[in-house]
Protein backbone atom coordinates (compact mmCIF):
# COMPACT_ATOMS: atom_id res chain seq x y z
CA UNK A 1 0.00 0.00 0.00
CA UNK A 2 1.37 3.55 -0.78
CA UNK A 3 2.21 5.95 1.82
CA UNK A 4 1.59 9.42 1.28
CA UNK A 5 4.62 12.19 1.65
CA UNK A 6 3.96 14.79 4.47
CA UNK A 7 4.86 18.48 3.63
CA UNK A 8 8.01 18.37 5.02
CA UNK A 9 8.64 15.57 2.62
CA UNK A 10 7.34 17.17 -0.54
CA UNK A 11 8.83 20.46 0.06
CA UNK A 12 12.19 19.06 0.49
CA UNK A 13 11.83 16.88 -2.69
CA UNK A 14 10.49 20.39 -4.52
CA UNK A 15 13.86 21.86 -3.71
CA UNK A 16 16.13 18.73 -4.61
CA UNK A 17 14.72 18.52 -8.03
CA UNK A 18 14.38 22.01 -8.95
CA UNK A 19 16.30 23.62 -11.72
CA UNK A 20 16.85 23.61 -15.68
CA UNK A 21 19.29 20.55 -15.94
CA UNK A 22 18.29 17.45 -18.29
CA UNK A 23 19.07 15.36 -15.29
CA UNK A 24 16.79 17.01 -12.64
CA UNK A 25 13.94 17.15 -15.40
CA UNK A 26 14.33 13.18 -15.43
CA UNK A 27 14.43 12.93 -11.33
CA UNK A 28 11.47 15.43 -11.73
CA UNK A 29 9.18 13.01 -13.96
CA UNK A 30 10.31 10.02 -12.04
CA UNK A 31 9.47 11.79 -8.73
CA UNK A 32 5.80 12.65 -10.55
CA UNK A 33 4.91 9.22 -11.39
CA UNK A 34 6.89 7.20 -8.27
CA UNK A 35 4.99 5.46 -5.85
CA UNK A 36 6.40 5.93 -1.62
CA UNK A 37 6.37 2.72 -0.55
CA UNK A 38 7.80 2.67 2.73
CA UNK A 39 8.71 5.21 5.30
CA UNK A 40 11.43 4.66 7.94
CA UNK A 41 11.67 6.55 11.61
CA UNK A 42 15.12 6.02 12.46
CA UNK A 43 15.04 8.01 15.90
CA UNK A 44 17.15 10.42 14.53
CA UNK A 45 15.61 10.80 11.26
CA UNK A 46 13.98 8.86 8.33
CA UNK A 47 13.69 7.01 4.75
CA UNK A 48 11.42 7.13 2.93
CA UNK A 49 11.33 4.54 -0.09
CA UNK A 50 10.01 5.46 -3.66
CA UNK A 51 9.31 2.66 -6.74
CA UNK A 52 9.58 3.94 -10.26
CA UNK A 53 7.75 2.01 -13.33
CA UNK A 54 10.07 -0.01 -14.98
CA UNK A 55 8.84 1.58 -18.00
CA UNK A 56 9.95 5.30 -17.07
CA UNK A 57 13.09 7.16 -18.44
CA UNK A 58 16.59 6.29 -16.67
CA UNK A 59 19.06 8.65 -16.72
CA UNK A 60 21.62 7.74 -19.19
CA UNK A 61 24.20 5.26 -18.10
CA UNK A 62 21.70 4.19 -15.43
CA UNK A 63 23.70 6.07 -12.99
CA UNK A 64 23.98 6.01 -9.59
CA UNK A 65 24.86 9.49 -7.27
CA UNK A 66 23.18 11.57 -4.40
CA UNK A 67 21.30 15.18 -4.03
CA UNK A 68 21.95 17.03 -0.64
CA UNK A 69 22.19 20.43 -0.99
CA UNK A 70 18.94 21.28 0.87
CA UNK A 71 19.01 22.08 4.87
CA UNK A 72 15.68 22.78 7.44
CA UNK A 73 15.37 24.59 10.60
CA UNK A 74 12.91 22.49 12.52
CA UNK A 75 11.19 23.21 15.60
CA UNK A 76 12.27 21.08 17.91
CA UNK A 77 15.95 20.55 16.40
CA UNK A 78 18.69 22.83 18.02
CA UNK A 79 21.07 21.87 15.22
CA UNK A 80 18.89 21.65 12.00
CA UNK A 81 18.02 18.94 9.90
CA UNK A 82 19.91 17.72 6.02
CA UNK A 83 18.46 15.84 3.14
CA UNK A 84 19.59 13.79 0.90
CA UNK A 85 18.33 12.09 -2.13
CA UNK A 86 19.85 8.80 -3.18
CA UNK A 87 19.63 7.70 -7.08
CA UNK A 88 20.56 4.19 -8.21
CA UNK A 89 20.65 2.51 -11.42
CA UNK A 90 18.87 5.74 -13.08
CA UNK A 91 15.90 6.65 -10.81
CA UNK A 92 14.90 7.99 -7.56
CA UNK A 93 15.50 5.43 -4.68
CA UNK A 94 14.94 7.16 -1.43
CA UNK A 95 15.07 10.13 0.28
CA UNK A 96 16.83 10.34 3.92
CA UNK A 97 16.59 13.02 5.90
CA UNK A 98 18.62 13.38 9.54
CA UNK A 99 18.88 15.65 12.53
CA UNK A 100 22.79 16.34 13.96
CA UNK A 101 23.02 14.36 16.62
CA UNK A 102 19.26 14.55 18.47
CA UNK A 103 16.10 12.94 18.36
CA UNK A 104 13.94 13.38 15.11
CA UNK A 105 10.65 15.25 16.62
CA UNK A 106 7.37 13.01 16.74
CA UNK A 107 5.74 15.51 14.41
CA UNK A 108 7.33 18.38 12.30
CA UNK A 109 4.79 21.03 11.37
CA UNK A 110 7.19 24.24 11.43
CA UNK A 111 9.90 24.49 9.66
CA UNK A 112 12.06 26.52 7.34
CA UNK A 113 14.07 25.42 4.09
CA UNK A 114 17.08 26.42 2.28
CA UNK A 115 19.91 25.19 -0.20
CA UNK A 116 23.03 24.93 1.89
CA UNK A 117 24.73 27.66 -0.37
CA UNK A 118 22.30 30.30 0.53
CA UNK A 119 19.09 31.46 -0.92
CA UNK A 120 20.15 30.49 -4.97
CA UNK A 121 20.56 26.84 -5.64
CA UNK A 122 24.11 26.30 -6.71
CA UNK A 123 24.11 24.35 -9.98
CA UNK A 124 27.15 24.74 -11.10
CA UNK A 125 28.57 23.09 -8.11
CA UNK A 126 25.98 19.91 -8.57
CA UNK A 127 27.23 19.83 -12.16
CA UNK A 128 30.72 19.80 -11.14
CA UNK A 129 29.88 17.01 -8.46
CA UNK A 130 28.27 14.90 -10.58
CA UNK A 131 31.01 15.34 -13.49
CA UNK A 132 33.64 13.66 -10.82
Amino acid sequence: MPVALNQLERNVMDMLLAGDDPILNVLREQYRIAEVVEREMTGAGFYVTFSVAAGAARLDGRRSMHLGDVAARIEGLWHGAGFVLFVRDGAIDFLEGFSYDEPWPSSVECFSLSYIEGEERDLTALWTKWAG
